[in-house]
């Protein structure tokens, strides 16, 4: 008698979801992209915490970030918006449904270049969005040529030396008013996982800038978005760890060594002191390591930034609890006796 081996149970998430519920389709992107591992991570890390894909809106622009949506979370909702131009559509959204879970993905060329103007109020808005940047340093649809983040003295596959200095994306949404701004590099993958993760806790707007090499045209010797310069020159600012409110605390670290920031949600995030004395509380701190960093020909990665308890645009409106989009037509709809008082009073 032959008795059949029961197959094992599916492992399921907090809201008892499978992994796979959180994949999307099949990449079309070069073998060796970066882009692949970041959407590998945005599904560990919405998986982990549990984020239900129906609630999501996925955001995008123009350029090989702008596929990236398609490889994760197939069952959310998702717009692809004109090139540089994302924001926009993710303001209104967030506006219309405060409920969304909002996860805008950007290239280098569409944030540093034609979004530029947008990052920029985005950025100061602080919206309750997770803006990540898959930054390359070129413009990878169109042959390689130089993006807004390309390093002064990068070479271009075709021998082109870059002239001009590079926006760093990082200072620049610290400045603005950003509450949330990392650095990471997708070939880290706990690292990466742990900011992702800290990002969907986060309630406002968290910035991450992930550098993402390029295998076709900016993965060679000269080019400072390469994988054997990104692994070579990164500088972690910490050593982070995540812990979701929902998750018992298991953090083995020395008294004295370890900083601890409260995130909205009631999650913690540990800091392992790499940097002496470095707090990502401290705004003008934060922009000096990011000088510092760039003037050794490094970049710093980890957590660069975080103000918790910032309010967001949503609360700064002081927006009705119930999503716009759902309230009923004589609630957003004045009466005609109210229009009229209106006219009257402005004769």
């Amino acid at each position: 008698m032959t008795v059949a081996t029961p197959e094992p149970k599916k492992k399921v998430n907090r809201i008892g979801l499978k992994q796979e519920i959180y994949r999307g389709g099949k990449t079309t992107l070069c073998a060796g992209c970066g882009h692949n591992s970041i959407s590998e991570r945005i599904i560990d890390a919405c998986y982990r915490m549990g984020v239900n894909p129906d609630r999501v809106i996925k955001l995008s622009g123009i350029g090989c970030s702008s596929k990236s949506p398609a490889y994760f979370l197939g069952s959310a909702h998702g717009f692809n918006a004109v090139h540089g131009r994302m924001p926009s559509v993710g303001t209104g959204a967030l506006l219309a449904n405060r409920n969304l879970v909002a996860i805008g993905v950007s290239g280098d060329g569409d944030t540093g270049a034609i979004g530029i103007g947008q990052f920029v109020h985005l950025m100061r808005r602080n919206l309750p969005l997770l803006y990540i940047i898959e930054d390359n340093g070129c413009y990878g649809l169109t042959k390689g040529q130089f993006s807004p983040t390309a390093d002064y003295g990068s070479k271009a596959k075709t021998g082109v030396v870059n002239d001009l200095p590079p926006i760093d994306t990082c200072a620049l949404a610290i400045e603005l008013g950003a509450s949330f701004v990392a650095r990471s590099f997708s070939g880290d993958k706990k690292q990466l996982e742990a900011v992702l993760t800290a990002a969907l806790s986060h309630r406002g707007t968290a910035m991450l800038d992930v550098l993402s090499p390029c295998v076709t045209f900016n993965d060679h010797e000269g080019s400072t978005k390469s994988y054997a310069h990104a692994r070579s020159h990164k500088e972690a600012l910490e050593d982070l760890s995540f812990v979701p409110y929902f998750e018992d605390i298991e953090i083995d670290y020395e008294p004295g060594t370890t900083q601890e920031v409260e995130m909205h949600d009631g999650s913690r995030l540990y800091l392992k002191k790499l940097e002496q004395d470095y707090n990502p509380l401290d705004k003008m701190q934060a922009i000096q390591a990011l000088h510092e960093t760039r003037s050794r020909g490094e970049f710093a990665t980890g957590l660069i930034y975080v103000e918790p308890k910032k309010a967001d645009f949503i609360d700064v409106l002081n927006l009705v609890d119930e999503p716009l989009a759902t309230l009923p037509q004589n609630r957003v709809r004045p009466p005609e006796s109210v229009l009229s008082e209106i006219m009257e009073g402005a004769r």
